[in-house]
C-alpha cells in the first residue's frame, strides 16, 4: 500500500520508534509517512490532544497505531511490571472498521510485545472476556459491546491513557453522541484525547471541542475536492426500475474484477442481489441485519476473489478496507453527501486507480445537487443516448456496445472540453 509522500527526506527509518515497529512498517511498505502521518506523529508522541480531518484513505489509521504502540512499548519497556493493561482504547462506529483498524494495530505492533483486542457484539463474549482476563494493551471497540464489559466488570477503563475516537462524524451521525459522552464520564480526567473525522461541521467541532483539551493541535488534510484523484467518478441518469439493467451490463462487461455495489437499504440490498441472480451473476451482502459470521464470509469471499461482486450499505462503508477494488457502483446515491466521498474511496487506494459510476433517478436529482454542493466540483456525467439506454435495458452480451468504452469516451470528452 503506498499514498502520496510530503516529504522526499524523512523516512520512517528516521523517526524515534523501536527497531521491531521499524521493522513491521518497513514489512508492510511503508517507508515514508503520508500527510496526516507525518503531521500526527510527533504531537501524539508528545502526548498532546489532537483534532484531526482526513479523508479516507490518507492512511490516518497508521498515524495514530504508530505512536500509540511505540508510548506504550516504551512504558513496558521501562517498567519491572511488565504485564499488560489497557491505556489505550479507540472507538467506532462498526464492527468492520473495528476488525480493520485491529489488525492494523497488531502488524505494526508485531514482536513489540504491545497487544490489540477488537471488542464487538454480534458474536459471543466469552473469547472477548478470556482475552481481556489475559492482559490487553490497546481496546478497539464499538459502543454497545464495550458499555456490556464494561457493567460486567471486565473492562477496566481507569487506567485509560489515550482515547481515540476514529470516524467520529459517522459515530454522530449514527447517534452515538451521548455513547462517547458516558465513555468520557468513565476515563481518567488527565488523559490524551485523540479525535479523528473525515468531516467536519458545527455539530462535530462542539464535540470534538468538549473532549479536548484547548491547546489541542487541530490538523486539516482536506483537498477542495475530497474525492480521491485516483478515482475517475461519474453519474449516468438511470431510473430506479432500469438500474438491475446497467449494474448486470457493467458487471458481465468487467467480468472477474473486484466491485463494490452501494445500495441504500438492507432490503434494497437483498432485492439486488435476487436480480442479479436471476442473471445468472454471483453476488454477495453485507449489511446490518446480517450474522457477524455470514458478514466476515463474505468479505472473506469478496477480499479473495471468490466473489468478485459485493452489494453494501453505508453502515458498512467505512469499514471495507479491501485491497484491489477495481470499481465502486453507486447502485443508489447516499441520502448523506459525506458518504459520496467513503464510498467512492473504496477505490483508488493508494497508488492505484479506480472507477466508479453513479446511477441517479429522477428521484435522486436532490442527493446529486447535495453531493455535488459537498464535494464542491461537479461530477463528470457519462452521456448515455435514448439508443444506447434502450438497448442496455434490452441487454445481451453480444460485446458490441461496450458500456466500460462509453465511460472512457464521456471520460475523454469532459477532459477535453476542460481544456
Amino acid at each position: 500500500m503506498g499514498f502520496t509522500y510530503i516529504c522526499t527526506r524523512m523516512k520512517f527509518d528516521d523517526y524515534r520508534l523501536s527497531k521491531e515497529v521499524k521493522k513491521n512498517l518497513g514489512d508492510m511498505d511503508f517507508r515514508r509517512p503520508t500527510d496526516i502521518q507525518y503531521k500526527c506523529i510527533p504531537p501524539i508522541q508528545r502526548g498532546e490532544d489532537l483534532l484531526a480531518i482526513a479523508q479516507t484513505g490518507t492512511g490516518k489509521t497508521a498515524a495514530f497505531a504508530i505512536p500509540v504502540i511505540d508510548k506504550i512499548q516504551q512504558i513496558k519497556y521501562k517498567s519491572k511490571n511488565k504485564s499488560s493493561v489497557i491505556r489505550s482504547i479507540v472507538m467506532v462506529p462498526t464492527r468492520e472498521l473495528a476488525q480493520q483498524i485491529t489488525q492494523v494495530f497488531n502488524r505494526i505492533g508485531k514482536n513489540t510485545k504491545v497487544k490489540a483486542l477488537c471488542v464487538f457484539g454480534g458474536v459471543d463474549q466469552d473469547h472477548q472476556i478470556n482475552k481481556l482476563i489475559e492482559g490487553m494493551d490497546i481496546i478497539v471497540s464499538t459502543p454497545g459491546r464495550m458499555f456490556d464489559l464494561v457493567s460486567q466488570g471486565y473492562l477496566k477503563l481507569d487506567r485509560i491513557e489515550t482515547l481515540i475516537l476514529d470516524e467520529a462524524d459517522q459515530m454522530l451521525d449514527l447517534g452515538f453522541a451521548k455513547d462517547i459522552d458516558d465513555l468520557v464520564k468513565k476515563l481518567p480526567r488527565r488523559r490524551q484525547t485523540l479525535f479523528f473525522s473525515a468531516t467536519i461541521n458545527k455539530k462535530i467541532k462542539a464535540q470534538a471541542y468538549k473532549m479536548v483539551s484547548s491547546k489541542a493541535i487541530r490538523i486539516q488534510i482536506s483537498p477542495k475536492d475530497p474525492v480521491s484523484k485516483n478515482v475517475n467518478h461519474q453519474v449516468a441518469f438511470v431510473e430506479i426500475d432500469d438500474k438491475r439493467f446497467f449494474l448486470q451490463r457493467i458487471i458481465q462487461e468487467n467480468e472477474g474484477e473486484k466491485i463494490l455495489v452501494f445500495v441504500r437499504t438492507k432490503v434494497r440490498a437483498e432485492r439486488v442481489k435476487k436480480a442479479m441472480e436471476r442473471a445468472q451473476i454471483d453476488t454477495l451482502t453485507i449489511h446490518g441485519d446480517k450474522e457477524q459470521q455470514d458478514r466476515d464470509i463474505a468479505l472473506l469471499a469478496f477480499k479473495t476473489g471468490a466473489c468478485s461482486v459485493l452489494i453494501a450499505t453505508d453502515v458498512t462503508a467505512r469499514g471495507i478496507d479491501i485491497d484491489g477494488v477495481e470499481m465502486v457502483i453507486n447502485y443508489d446515491l447516499p441520502e448523506i453527501s459525506e458518504n459520496y466521498v467513503h464510498r467512492v474511496g473504496r477505490t483508488g487506494r493508494g497508488r492505484k486507480k479506480g472507477r466508479a459510476i453513479s446511477f441517479c433517478a429522477k428521484e435522486e436529482r436532490d442527493y446529486l445537487s447535495a453531493i455535488e454542493k459537498f464535494i464542491t466540483v461537479p461530477i463528470a456525467r457519462a452521456s448515455v443516448t435514448k439508443r444506447e439506454y434502450e438497448e442496455t435495458v434490452e441487454y445481451s452480451d453480444d460485446g458490441a456496445n461496450n458500456w466500460q468504452k462509453l465511460i472512457q469516451e464521456s471520460s475523454s470528452k469532459t477532459r477535453n472540453k476542460s481544456k
